[in-house]
């Protein structure tokens, strides 16, 4: 399939800044391994003057770094290995676990369905200790820390058992995850524009190659090619949970390659069976749609709209990004804004997401 002309995509695209959904956006459509739609739209930021969004800009992909960085880890590590998705955590970390914890499994914390709390502000607390020291701080908080719920009961989307993730990651592979996804798939797949970043901007790339995101009270700048998530701030620039920088393409490639994999159409980087595996919606706790590190849709309440089908796995970044991957029709739509610049307050894209994803699907569809 070739590429696809449609005004109506563009214009949906050219109105969501124009009605401040979004300052800028790229969106990249592929229908069975083709890409059939990529462009950019908007400015990178608000102030005065500034250059416009490009295919090639950086954004900050916020929770796309659980399903593009920790999950696509620990598939790797299934695959070599190193750990079993039902193996529980005692027998994975080099701490100590209290008996509220030491059963869980890595299933249970990638379905979102382990216990832990959704979110906390560690980073006023964690930025008072030397920052060396700050992850194995909060990796004890976390621990200590009673569960609010009983393992399996339900599904709270939680950044807690990312962090936990990592440290896990770090425990079997003898790298921190930076290290190991590099090396393992971002190098290997020349990912150029694909990169966790420190607390300042990468010296590699110029401030106009990132979107802005948010004018932070906290650190009383706009951010801008460092991670916005505070407590992956206050951690050095990333953990299990946000971190991961990457432009459209880049993000495309990755998603392909799990796809590929998904169909058995190359075997090079996981084994089909793992990626299935992960890709399988785990019914845990009652009514959650969760799979491995990656979410379903829920009818009539998702972001993908109406078109996707139950076969699809998809993920949200709060910054304003977003994956979904239809297995069944073989439609991958990448979305990349930064709608939190210049306030997170600005949460109209909930509503513009499956206005979107609809459009997309009705254009490939004729």
């Amino acid at each position: 399939m070739g590429n696809i002309s449609s005004n109506r995509i563009r214009d949906l695209l050219t109105k969501g800044v124009t009605d401040g959904v979004f300052p800028g956006a790229v969106l990249l459509v592929a229908s069975r391994g083709d890409i059939v739609f990529f462009e950019g739209t908007g400015r990178l930021c608000l102030a005065p003057g500034e250059d416009r969004v490009s295919a090639d800009t950086i954004f900050d992909l916020a929770s796309l770094t659980k399903p593009l960085a920790t999950t696509l880890a620990l598939m790797k590590c299934v695959d070599d290995g190193l750990i079993r998705l039902d193996q529980p955590l005692k027998d994975l970390v080099p701490v100590a676990l209290p008996e509220d914890k030491a059963l869980i499994t890595l299933r249970l914390i990638l379905a979102h369905s382990a216990g832990f709390m959704d979110w906390e502000p560690f980073y006023p607390r964690l930025a008072m200790s030397a920052p060396e020291n700050r992850k194995g701080l909060l990796r004890q908080w976390i621990i200590n820390k009673p569960l609010c719920y009983r393992p399996g009961e339900k599904a709270l989307y939680s950044d807690l058992g990312f962090m936990i993730l990592e440290m896990v990651i770090e425990a079997v592979t003898q790298m921190d995850l930076s290290t190991f996804l590099t090396r393992n798939f971002y190098v290997p797949l020349g990912l150029n524009r694909t990169f966790f970043s420190g607390t300042v901007r990468p010296v590699q790339f110029g401030e106009y190659q990132f979107a802005a995101t948010e004018d932070c009270p906290w650190r009383k700048r706009v951010v801008r090619g460092y991670v916005h998530d505070e407590n992956a701030f206050a951690l050095g620039g990333y953990s299990g949970h946000a971190g991961l920088f990457g432009a459209a393409q880049d993000v495309y490639i990755l998603v392909d390659l799990l796809r590929t994999h998904f169909f058995g159409k190359r075997d090079d980087y996981l084994k089909k069976e793992t990626v299935r595996a992960f890709f399988k919606r785990q019914n845990i706790a009652p009514e959650s749609s969760w799979a491995l590190g990656w979410d379903t849709p829920t009818p009539g309440a998702s972001s993908s709209g109406r078109y996707f089908s139950e076969e699809s796995v998809g993920h949200l970044g709060f910054t304003g990004t977003s994956v979904w991957m239809d297995l069944k029709k073989d439609v991958v739509v990448v979305f990349l804004t930064n709608r939190i610049h210049p306030s997170r307050e600005n949460i109209s894209i909930r509503a513009f997401r499956p206005i979107l994803h609809d459009t997309v699907m009705e254009v490939i569809n004729g």
